[in-house]
């Protein structure tokens, strides 16, 4: 069975963090300037000792709810980064998994529902920061990185019919044992390359020029997943992007501002 995952409303595992900023060579970890969200009151965080491999985290109204969630992936939303653009967590969380709540006391729902994702990540910085007593600092560094360009013969991505509307568009992930695919509607090539580097865990750069917003299906098998004897399967993530959207993932080193952590200590529970 395929399950589906909006990622602009919701975050559902963990390998399908939820965008809502271009990602560039230079990954943005502050909060948003534009106005300062609301924090959530309380956060409980404990242990996950049920060794279970599934992964999950979700915003609903005036809470926040993680399970089974390394540090490092807390903070790859939180902060709004790939995996390559964090560094120094300590050995010890190597291997530990906690499940997280935090939740508004009391919550304007109205307000709530208009935010975007930025923002409501926004609101567990101080509190992850405090529970973990993390002390960071950010720098660049040169890393690998792919750049997203169009390869001989045009891109195959077909320009949505609406390009008034501003944002980000709109993404599906859906997840089957075999294969995944990946649907866009309205989508800017800053948002698809955002997306695809969470795939191949590594900053994606749009150097496709491309303008516009653009409908388009992405379907592959992803790393490790089981063999198959269709012969139609679909390829891998990056034959898949050249084939079927006339794009190409290309491999590239540039700058890239990376969290650093200098210090994190085990949470106490509540």
């Amino acid at each position: 069975m395929r399950t589906k995952n909006y990622l602009l409303n919701s975050l559902i595992g963990i390998c399908a963090i939820s965008i809502s900023s271009a990602q560039t060579a230079s990954a943005p970890v502050a909060a948003s300037a534009q106005s300062t969200p609301p924090a959530y009151d309380v956060m409980t965080i404990k242990p996950n000792i049920a060794g279970s491999g599934s992964m999950g985290m979700d915003t609903k109204g005036d809470q926040f709810i993680a399970h089974n969630i390394s540090l490092k992936h807390l903070l790859q939303y939180v902060y709004d980064l790939n995996e390559d653009s964090i560094a120094g967590v300590p050995a010890q969380f190597d291997t530990l998994r906690f499940d997280i709540e935090a939740k508004v006391v009391e919550p304007d729902l109205d307000a709530l529902k208009k935010m975007n994702s930025e923002q409501r990540r926004a609101m567990l910085r101080s509190l992850v920061a405090e529970r973990f007593q993390l002390k960071t600092h950010t720098e660049s560094r040169i890393l690998p990185v792919y750049e997203l360009v169009v390869v001989k013969g045009g891109p195959k991505c077909k320009l949505s019919d609406d390009q008034t509307k501003l944002g980000w568009g709109d993404i599906g992930l859906y997840y089957s044992r075999s294969d995944t695919k990946l649907e866009g509607r309205g989508l800017p090539m800053a948002h698809l390359a955002r997306t695809l580097a969470d795939q191949v865990h590594r900053t994606v750069v749009d150097k496709t020029g491309l303008t516009g917003n653009y409908d388009l299906t992405l379907q592959w098998t992803p790393d490790g997943a089981p063999e198959s004897a269709d012969a139609n399967a679909p390829p891998s993530i990056y034959t898949a992007v050249q084939e079927q959207l006339g794009l190409k993932l290309q491999p590239a080193q540039a700058p890239v501002e990376v969290l650093v952590v200098d210090h994190a200590a085990m949470p106490t529970e509540n």
